[in-house]
C-alpha cells in the first residue's frame, strides 16, 4: 500500500479530469448523456496511454536515476508540462497549422469545430510521423544493444553478439540506414520522399541529442558537468516521450478525433507514467529485476518497427501494446527467477 503514495498526484489528476471531461462533454453536446460518453473515453484513453507507455516509464526511469535532484524535480514539472500540453495538445495543433496553412489560432477552432476534417488532416501525415517516431525510437533502441560497454545480458545468445558488434563504430546508424532504404521500398513513388526525409530527421536528431550530451560530459567542474548533462538528458528524456506520444495521439482516433477529449484522456495517462517513473527509481526495482531494462528496450524496438510498419500497413493499437506488454511481463518474470537464484 506504501507505494500508492507516488500515485497521489495522478489520482487527483484522474479525478479532475473526469471531471473536466463530464463538463466538457455537456458543453459540447448539450446532455448527461452526451457528458458520461465523453467521461467514458477519457477513461478509455488514460488506459490506453498507460497500457503504451509502460515502457517509457522504464526507459526514463533508467535516465532518471543518473541525473541530479534538481532536474528529477524539473522533469516531473517541467516534463509534465510538456508532456500534457506540448505533445497531446500543441502538437497535434502544430501540425495542423503546417499541413494545413493556418494560423494557431484557426488551427484551434478548427479542431474544436470541425473534427472530422482535423481527423483527416491528422491522418494524411501519418506516414511522416511513423516514420520520424519509429525511427528514433530504433535508434534509442539500437544504441543500447550495440553497446559494447554493456555486460548483464538477458537473451545471451543474442545480446552477447549485438554487444561485441557495437566495438564497430556507428554501427546502430548503418543499421538503421538501411532499414530506413529497405522500408522504403514497401511505399508508393509518391510516398517514399516524405517517408526518406522524415525517418531520416529522426536519425539526425537522435545522433544530435546523443553528441551534445556526450560534449557536455567533458569539463573540470563535475557539479557543473552533472547539471549540465542532467539538462541534456531532460532533452532526451522529452523527445523520447514525444515518440512514444505520436503513437497515442494517433491510435486515439480509433476512438475519438475530438482533440480535446483526447488531450484530457492521454494527459492523465501521462501523469500516471511520470508516477510510475518515479516509484521504479526511488524503489530501486530497475536494480532488483535486473532484465526489466532489456525488455523496456527490446519493447521499444518493437513498437519502433510497428509505428515504421504502419505507415504502409494498418497495425490495430492492441497488437502494440500486446507486443509491448509480453516483453515487459516475460523480462521480469526472467527477472524474479534470478533472483530465486541468489
Amino acid at each position: 500500500m506504501q507505494n500508492w503514495r507516488y500515485f497521489k498526484g495522478s489520482l487527483l489528476v484522474t479525478v479532475l479530469g473526469l471531471i473536466a471531461g463530464y463538463f466538457y462533454g455537456f458543453y459540447f453536446y448539450g446532455t448527461v448523456s452526451g457528458a458520461l460518453k465523453t467521461v467514458f473515453l477519457v477513461a478509455i484513453l488514460t488506459v490506453l496511454e498507460i497500457s503504451l507507455s509502460f515502457d517509457n516509464a522504464v526507459v526514463n526511469a533508467t535516465i532518471l536515476r543518473k541525473m541530479t535532484d534538481l532536474w528529477r524535480q524539473r522533469f516531473l514539472t517541467w516534463g509534465i508540462a510538456i508532456a500534457v500540453f506540448g505533445m497531446r495538445l500543441v502538437f497535434p495543433l502544430a501540425i495542423i497549422s503546417i499541413v494545413a496553412h493556418l494560423n494557431p489560432y484557426e488551427a484551434l477552432m478548427l479542431a474544436a469545430t470541425q473534427p472530422l476534417e482535423y481527423e483527416r488532416i491528422m491522418k494524411s501525415v501519418h506516414i511522416e510521423i511513423g516514420a520520424f517516431g519509429g525511427f528514433f525510437l530504433l535508434m534509442v533502441c539500437l544504441k543500447y544493444f550495440f553497446d559494447a560497454s554493456k555486460e548483464v545480458h538477458w537473451i545471451k545468445l543474442l545480446e552477447t553478439g549485438l554487444s561485441r558488434a557495437g566495438r564497430i563504430e556507428a554501427i546502430e546508424i548503418v543499421i538503421a540506414l538501411i532499414a530506413l532504404v529497405g522500408a522504403s521500398r514497401f511505399l508508393q513513388p509518391h510516398d517514399r520522399e516524405v517517408f526518406l526525409i522524415a525517418g531520416l530527421i529522426g536519425i539526425i536528431i537522435f545522433i544530435v541529442v546523443e553528441g551534445i550530451g556526450d560534449l557536455l560530459q567533458i569539463s573540470e567542474d563535475v557539479m557543473a558537468d552533472a547539471q549540465k548533462a542532467s539538462a541534456m538528458m531532460f532533452v532526451y528524456l522529452e523527445l523520447i516521450d514525444a515518440s512514444f506520444s505520436l503513437d497515442g495521439v494517433i491510435g486515439a482516433f480509433a476512438l475519438t478525433n475530438n482533440l480535446f477529449i483526447i488531450a484530457i484522456g492521454l494527459g492523465v495517462g501521462a501523469m500516471f507514467v511520470r508516477s510510475l517513473t518515479i516509484l521504479l527509481v526511488e524503489q530501486g526495482t530497475l536494480s532488483k529485476y535486473k532484465y526489466l531494462e532489456h525488455g523496456a528496450f527490446y519493447a521499444i524496438g518493437s513498437l519502433a518497427v510497428l509505428m515504421v510498419v504502419n505507415t504502409f500497413r494498418n497495425i490495430p493499437e492492441a497488437v502494440t501494446g500486446l507486443i509491448g506488454a509480453a516483453f515487459i511481463g516475460l523480462s521480469l518474470m526472467a527477472s524474479r527467477i534470478e533472483l530465486k537464484k541468489r
